[in-house]
């Protein structure tokens, strides 16, 4: 919720919605998935070329996400298939009054024939 104080606006926690921009929620979402997965190749020291052949995307493409462009691209799918080839578990969970908590766990499958340090 934004409040103003002294000439000063303070945003909510999704600057997204602050910006009124449609869907805020999922762009916040891919955003944070972005993050992620720019931080596990920053982590891992590859290349943005290296980046490419692990997600199974071109280089350009890998050079956009790192700057955070075009997410209207990319869906939170293809997001979270990206960190699944990046070898990370993704868990989703769903909760409500409703219903109990129910978790959805995605394994990462291995890269075919390659263990992640040899895409270096």
């Amino acid at each position: 919720m934004k409040t103003k104080k002294e000439g000063m606006t303070r945003g909510s926690s999704n600057i997204f919605a602050d910006l009124d921009l449609p869907n805020p929620e999922e762009l916040q979402l891919k955003a944070r998935l972005t993050h992620l997965i720019m931080r596990i190749i920053k982590q891992r020291g590859w290349t943005q070329q290296q980046a490419a052949k692990a997600l199974g995307i071109k280089q350009p493409d890998v050079s956009e996400l790192s700057r955070g462009e075009r997410l209207e691209h990319y869906s939170v799918e293809r997001l979270m298939h990206f960190l699944s080839r990046l070898e990370q578990k993704v868990t989703i969970t769903v909760s409500s009054k409703e219903l109990s908590s129910e978790e959805i766990l995605i394994v990462p499958r291995p890269l075919v024939g390659k263990s992640p340090t040899s895409i270096r």
